[in-house]
């Protein structure tokens, strides 16, 4: 489903922000990307949804050669992704309902199918009831929960999320988790890149560590070489 190829990505000032990173992600896998701030986690999402480009190396996302896509492309590839955050994103004067129904109104869903599709991925994350409730009028957890659901409702293959639980209280944090590897347990792929090593110790999904822009563990294939 993923799969990184000796990916580099230096930023204009010459620093390196991801460093000749390979591993590949297959159908169904959860996979914790872990490492301080700074360690090139948020930067190694961007790559896999097209926000940034490699400098050199091949990233493929869904049999997708990403850096190569053309401007119109790129939203193709982001309808098969769902992508959530750590500041939720949410749209302020948007009900629940019609946050997650935007998402479906940019990539030309029919009109009539909205509606179910919604309520059905609302149901699925247990906000049936909030639908009508702003963001202002949900807790952190809850506001995640919509985001989640708005990553969820065109049915991607992959589930991206960069720091999903940054911003909760322990609660919140473990029903978004659970919420997390409900979604994986259907068949979606999830990245989640995170720092709470309490939440990684849990279980024992396969887990990449980063550190200064290079993988230096893969918890299935144990550590990395170090670099010259």
């Amino acid at each position: 489903m993923i799969r990184l190829n000796h990916v580099v990505k230096a930023f204009p000032s010459g620093s390196l922000a991801i460093k000749d990173v390979s591993f590949h992600v297959p159908k169904g896998e959860f996979l914790f990307l872990t490492g301080h701030s700074g360690a090139g986690k948020s930067t190694l999402l961007k790559l896999l949804y097209a926000e940034l480009r490699p400098t050199s190396g091949d990233v493929r996302v869904g049999g997708h050669l990403v850096h190569s896509l053309k401007g119109d492309e790129i939203p193709r590839l982001r309808r098969r992704l769902g992508i959530v955050f750590q500041d939720f994103r949410l749209l302020e004067d948007r009900t629940a309902h019609e946050n997650v129904a935007f998402a479906l109104e940019v990539t030309g869903a029919r009109r009539d199918t909205i509606p179910a599709r919604v309520t059905r991925v609302l149901t699925q994350v247990g906000l049936a009831s909030k639908a009508r409730a702003y963001p202002r009028e949900l807790s952190g957890g809850e506001q995640q929960r919509v985001a989640i659901a708005r990553a969820l409702v065109n049915d991607p293959a992959i589930l991206l999320a960069d720091e999903p639980t940054g911003n909760l209280d322990q609660r919140a944090t473990r029903g978004v988790f659970q919420l997390l590897r409900d979604i994986n347990a259907g068949g979606t792929v999830v990245v989640m890149a995170t720092h709470d090593l309490a939440l990684v110790s849990e279980v024992s999904y396969r887990t990449i560590e980063m550190k200064d822009g290079a993988v230096v563990h893969d918890s299935s294939q144990g550590p990395a070489p170090e670099l010259p």
